[in-house]
């Protein structure tokens, strides 16, 4: 039956089969093409059901579907480009009654226009391009024609624009001649100079430059698919309420129309490299629409909640590059939120509930036998819940919903008698998450509540409970999180790895939390830059390490200033130095801008190379020093050719003896090593994977389980390095290029005559890890 209801109003067999297959669309277009019928006979020309068709598959409210379908059947409503105005009109407008005059203005019914209008729009629109027109002739673009008269007359009927625009072109030019037959010749475009090399980008105080543009410039696309702020009923999925326009219009008169946007993280851990892409998009999204994001820390959870954490969250925020608009806690709004528990109470949407914990894990749990307790009881017993009087799991206050996960009747009060940081021993409730956040959204009035995928089965939840007590509901956006591989980040197993000795603490710098990336010396431009990299993605994001090495290795190029160290150093005595006392050499601190000036490093009569920078014998491709094979010391203007080799009683090489020739007299040599002379004493630290797998979590990559998983090579320390005395006041976190080795970076363990560096990445990729 309805097979021939659809075919008969022009589908094709194949289509109507295929829209069977959707039972919900299957259900509008057979109430429109019955409606229709009823109005038009049993009839119905193919232009109607195509407006029919089209009216059920792309209408968001099916409440409007017979308001439509009857301006369809009256032939008020006769284009496609009517009927979209129709669809905007009736989902930016969601509450009863609709404006009846206001629609048909918006949609153009009873428009009715001329065909000498459009004789006289189309005359207007050749008249202003006829120049053109007559050096082009049928090359023009004929569609800029069509543009413009349709603009003039927005309700025409574009088959009967074209075919007027065709008949005066013709009238004008006359029948196409073989010249205007040939392809129009291709212009040959210019060649751009090859453009300067971008430059890195700099976040300064939430500013970016030019490569994180490329963020900014994704958030604002996102914008686009995004709700504007006011305007977020808009979204597929938002429970439209009676109040809820007006809500919106207090939120927007709070506001301006003004994007907020918010970070709430749980300060009970430190963020790591998928809080950065979190970072980036929430603040990100709100500087690119010329917004504001909020840090909120979600202090709902006292008894693992310290105070580090909140300053550490705060520090890696800022370090990042943003500044919130405001940092602010759940706690700030406890009160508040126990008063709307109370009012949800009254409602009849909330009970107090006395199961235990274990009972309602999990799926299909037994319904709470107390669930239809009276409300002045529920009110009673949470009273008593605030004043103590229940013990931690011998009561709880849930809400009356059900989520998309199956999950039914969420807590949303739970009795913990932990002292709060910040509110002491005020409260002995604390409320949940999926009670607080929507609420803190609300009351900050944040128009884009932005959050990973695993959110998207408490979105319901979020609408349910800011409708449930009539307050301004906000929107939950969903993206993609980001995870590393041959990592961990869950706080739970980096507190295992501290406790087992497998790494310090949790700036370790062999993990991916952002205080152990900023320990091991990576920018925090390149951490934007890799996120931007990534994506504003909804599909769950796993990369390599090695390509967040890559965005360290392009800002540190830029960033860190070139110096001289030697790991394995091999002394080396110039017998014939030119001078009775060390010379300066003058080095580029970035050799490739000399502008950005230099920096001395003494050349004495001994130096120190790298041990593998010297063989007894050259092996053939060997390039570096060996005897009868001289080398350049980088930045003297020196070759210096082996003498004698001095070696202990073990056999082992301790020093060579060297002579040493101006290079501007002397064959140019195969290579040029770094050295260092008058060096200081450091120690480097040089850094490999935590783990051997690429899922240490996964058991079917690690049976063993994540600490089975370690690499024993994770952590090289080199204790006697010796590095040129241009670094003497570095500081923590200052970064260098050490010339040939990587780029390094100063560890705050650092102490007066010994400095501790940190490898951050390798000069190059290494292929093995690509």
């Amino acid at each position: 039956e309805a097979l021939g209801l659809f075919t008969g109003i022009g589908l094709s067999e194949a289509k109507a089969r295929e829209t069977l297959r959707n039972g919900a669309l299957t259900a509008l277009l057979r109430r429109a093409v019955l409606q229709a019928r009823s109005a038009l006979g049993p009839a119905l020309d193919k232009a109607t059901g195509t407006l029919l068709y089209n009216t059920a598959a792309r209408l968001k409210d099916p409440k409007h579907l017979g308001f439509l379908v009857g301006y369809i059947a009256r032939r008020e409503i006769l284009t496609d480009l009517q009927l979209s105005a129709a669809l905007e009109y009736v989902r930016s407008h969601p509450l009863e009654p609709l404006d009846v005059t206001d629609f048909e203005r918006a949609c153009g019914v009873g428009v009715c226009i001329t065909p000498e209008q459009i004789e006289e729009a189309v005359e207007a629109v050749i008249s202003k391009h006829r120049a053109e027109l007559l050096a082009e002739r049928y090359h023009f673009n004929m569609g800029l024609l069509m543009g413009e008269a349709r603009n003039q007359l927005r309700w025409a009927d574009g088959k009967t624009i074209k075919n007027e625009v065709d008949l005066q072109v013709l009238h004008l030019l006359g029948p196409k001649t073989e010249a205007d037959l040939e392809k129009k010749p291709k212009v040959a475009k210019a060649r751009l100079a090859p453009p300067e090399k971008q430059k890195v980008a700099v976040v300064e105080n939430g500013d970016m430059g030019a490569e994180t543009q490329s963020l900014l410039e994704q958030l604002r696309g996102e914008a686009l698919k995004f709700h504007k702020p006011g305007e977020n009923y808009k979204t597929e999925g938002y429970v439209v309420t009676p109040n809820t326009m007006a809500l919106l219009k207090q939120h927007l008169a709070i506001t301006g129309g003004q994007v907020r946007t918010r970070f709430p993280p749980e300060p009970n851990g430190i963020l790591h490299i998928g809080h950065a892409k979190a970072i980036n998009f929430n603040f990100g999204y709100a500087k690119a629409n010329g917004g504001v994001c909020f840090l909120r820390y979600d202090d709902t959870n006292p008894e693992k909640e310290e105070e580090k954490y909140f300053t550490a969250i705060r520090e890696m925020v800022e370090w990042l590059g943003y500044q919130p608009y405001a940092v602010t806690h759940a706690s700030d709004y406890f009160d508040q939120l126990y008063t709307w528990a109370l009012e949800l109470i009254r409602r009849g949407q909330a009970y107090v509930c006395h199961q235990k914990v274990e009972e309602i894990k999990g799926h299909n749990p037994p319904p709470s036998p107390w669930r239809d307790r009276p409300v002045e009881e529920s009110l009673l017993l949470f009273e008593d819940m605030r004043k103590g009087k229940f013990g931690e799991g011998e009561a709880t206050l849930r809400m009356k919903l059900v989520m998309e996960d199956g999950k039914m009747d969420p807590v949303a009060y739970r009795v913990k008698f932990t002292p709060h940081h910040r509110t002491g021993d005020k409260w002995c409730i604390y409320p949940t998450y999926d009670y607080t956040h929507c609420l803190c959204d609300s009351i900050e009035h944040i128009t884009h509540s932005l959050c990973t995928k695993e959110f998207q089965a408490r979105r319901s939840s979020y609408f349910w409970l800011c409708n449930a007590l009539d307050v301004y509901c906000p929107v939950q956006w969903e993206y993609g999180r980001l995870n590393l591989l041959y990592t961990v980040v869950s706080k739970r197993k980096i507190i295992r790895l501290v406790e087992t000795g497998a790494v310090r603490d949790w700036d370790d710098p062999r993990l991916f939390t952002l205080t152990a990336l900023r320990r091991r010396g990576f920018p925090p431009e390149a951490i934007n830059n890799f996120c931007a990299r990534v994506g504003v993605t909804v599909a769950q994001a796993t990369m390599e390490p090695h390509l967040l090495e890559a965005c360290a290795r392009e800002v540190l190029n830029e960033q860190a200033p070139r110096a001289m160290a030697v790991l394995e150093p091999l002394k080396v005595t110039i017998i014939n130095f030119p001078a009775p006392k060390p010379l300066e050499v003058l080095v580029p601190n970035f050799p490739a801008d000399e502008s950005r000036g230099f920096h001395k490093v003494p050349f004495h009569q001994t130096v120190y190379i790298e041990e593998t920078d010297f063989r007894e014998e050259a092996d053939k491709g060997y390039k570096r020093l060996a005897p009868g094979q001289p080398v350049g010391l980088r930045h003297t203007g020196y070759i210096i050719t082996v003498q004698n080799v001095i070696k202990d009683v073990s056999g082992r090489v301790i020093e060579l003896e060297v002579t040493c020739t101006k290079s501007d007299v002397a064959e140019k040599p195969k290579a040029f090593i770094h050295w260092v002379s008058v060096p200081l004493a450091c120690e480097v630290r040089l850094y490999e994977r935590l783990f051997l797998h690429k899922n240490p979590e996964d058991p079917s990559e690690v049976p063993g389980g994540f600490l089975s998983d370690l690499n024993p090579e994770s952590l090289r320390v080199v204790q006697n390095a010796l590095v040129d005395s241009s670094v003497h006041s570095a500081q923590p976190f200052d970064k260098f290029q050490f010339e040939r080795l990587g780029y390094f970076s100063v560890d705050p363990d650092s102490e007066q005559g010994k400095m501790v560096f940190n490898r951050t990445v390798t000069l190059k990729e290494d292929p093995g890890k690509a």
